[in-house]
């Protein structure tokens, strides 16, 4: 089992980056995706957001 961590601060990017992945590995190796958001405040008080996934795969 292997995992593969994608981190962006926009989720186009992060869908993108995923995508790249999943053309790589076939279907039957997939195990589980989690998917995840987190939203700071920084010292000016913009948002900041953090998309990430996880992919949980068979090598």
């Amino acid at each position: 089992m292997r995992v593969k961590i994608f981190d962006e601060m926009h989720e186009k990017d992060l869908e993108e980056r995923v995508n790249a992945f999943l053309k790589k590995i076939d279907d039957t190796q997939i195990v589980d995706v989690k998917y995840q958001v987190a939203i700071a405040n920084n010292n000016d008080e913009n948002q900041i957001y953090c998309f990430s996934a996880m992919i949980i795969y068979r090598a």
